[in-house]
């Protein structure tokens, strides 16, 4: 067999010894954090020097939470907003509002979070798993052909910045009598057709975690349109109970009295949380404008595909997802990249495969897979009103179509702070190392 001529060493990959495209890594995949600096500084330092850090009462409250959902609302057009400690609190709640439990199923995309599967678990009822398309969002498809008896509601999971099907889902959900409620974690600031995310189903939730388009350290928020709905949430999301004008509980209406969470969000996460909402326009127009700007210039490689986004415009930009013919070229691929400098420093996650994002999958999730209970008595699947889901299998092909997107897909985490320099070099790569990798040259 001849041998292959030896590439210039200008060409050749790094992989085989060449010089790589860059020696820095690429910044962290944290947006929000980016962004931080003296607004969010200013808004801290009054809640501290009031002494107040709890939004409902004190000597000198600054109501920087009350500040945060008033002027959340005013941009996203929802007509209630309860903030809450976390986006994983905020998915209990919200099934929770919804009166959610045993005898009931939730329907799910099988590209997630753990967090939805745990609220639906610890509400005591059965998640039932769906098939993502192109989108890597829900199949309005298999929606419709996988709602059933017990189905009560769905949760849309609007993953790696960009919403899916959102219209169809919900339109579906709602003909068939199912609440949707809309997880909108990775995806603050993105929209669809002009309208926001989380105004298309009936509850939606956001998570201000490190690694959210906006960041308070921890945080989340629930939103609502349907005032019966935020009367539940506002309690549970306390201790069961309404609150007073003064801020104190209100036990005496027997119209809320529930089981609450405990997770108020304090005036200080609430400070920060306010000068990050005041800045994500902008955190979130770098992404994408960043975002697009590679994809376009990458459009047209032999073997690269992308995933499919209906609406670019209302696309957050924090994440690039590429898809390949097989497995092995993705991998392939990803390999080569981060060896020529396409990383972020020790510890990000800036460049992989989506078979490396374990608990963003149905089945690497062990405790769903292997039916794991928080109790002895083996709830929710113990419960004689699940019985209905018995034969029900969460291993690796349940869903054929989702398994094989999670074979072939990439992850390439878009920073909020790149610059020209990174965006060209990420672009470099990609077009020395694809002819090579897809292309068998």
């Amino acid at each position: 067999m001849q041998e292959k001529p030896d590439l210039p060493s200008r060409e050749r990959l790094a992989i085989e010894g060449g010089d790589p495209v860059r020696s820095q890594p690429l910044p962290w995949e944290l947006p929000g954090a980016h962004w931080i600096d003296d607004q969010e500084r200013e808004l801290v330092d009054r809640v501290i020097k009031a002494g107040s850090p709890s939004r409902f009462y004190g000597p000198d409250p600054q109501r920087m939470v009350d500040t945060f959902e008033r002027e959340w609302c005013e941009r996203f057009g929802h007509r209630h907003a309860i903030a809450v400690s976390s986006g994983t609190v905020a998915l209990s709640i919200a099934l929770s509002a919804l009166g959610i439990g045993p005898g009931d199923e939730v329907l799910l995309p099988g590209y997630l979070w753990v967090s939805c599967v745990s609220a639906v678990i610890r509400c005591g009822a059965i998640p039932k798993f769906l098939e993502i398309d192109e989108t890597f969002g829900i199949d309005p498809d298999d929606l419709q052909a996988r709602i059933g008896p017990r189905s009560r509601a769905v949760i849309c999971v609007h993953m790696s910045g960009a919403p899916g099907r959102i219209r169809e889902i919900t339109a579906i959900a709602h003909g068939r009598g199912l609440k949707v409620v809309e997880d909108c974690a990775q995806v603050a600031g993105g929209s669809q057709d002009g309208r926001s995310v989380g105004t298309f189903g009936d509850i939606a939730i956001f998570s201000f975690q490190l690694n959210k388009n906006m960041t308070s350290g921890e945080g989340g928020l629930l939103a609502t349109d349907d005032p019966q709905l935020h009367r539940r949430i506002v309690a549970l999301h306390d201790l069961g109970y309404p609150r007073t004008p003064a801020g104190r509980l209100d036990t005496q209406d027997r119209s809320c009295q529930l089981w609450g969470y405990g997770a108020r969000m304090s005036d200080l996460t609430g400070a920060l949380a306010l000068g990050q909402l005041r800045k994500l326009p902008r955190i979130t127009a770098a992404m994408r404008s960043a975002k697009w700007r590679i994809r376009e210039a990458l459009t047209g490689i032999d073997g690269l595909g992308f995933r499919h986004v209906p609406d670019p415009a209302g696309d957050t930009g924090p994440f690039l997802i590429t898809t390949y013919p097989d497995a092995q070229r993705c991998a392939a691929m990803v390999e080569a990249l981060r060896a020529e400098g396409i990383g972020g420093p020790e510890g990000s996650l800036a460049c992989l495969t989506l078979r490396e994002c374990g608990l963003h999958w149905y089945f690497n999730i062990p405790s769903l897979v292997e039916r794991r209970s928080n109790d002895r008595s083996g709830m929710p699947w113990s419960h004689p009103a699940n019985a209905f889901a018995s034969a029900y299998d969460y291993h690796r092909g349940a869903l054929p179509k989702t398994d094989d997107l999670h074979d072939r897909s990439a992850l390439l985490s878009i920073a909020s702070c790149l610059g020209d320099r990174d965006v060209d070099d990420i672009i470099r790569a990609f077009r020395k190392v694809a002819p090579v990798v897809l292309g068998g040259r």
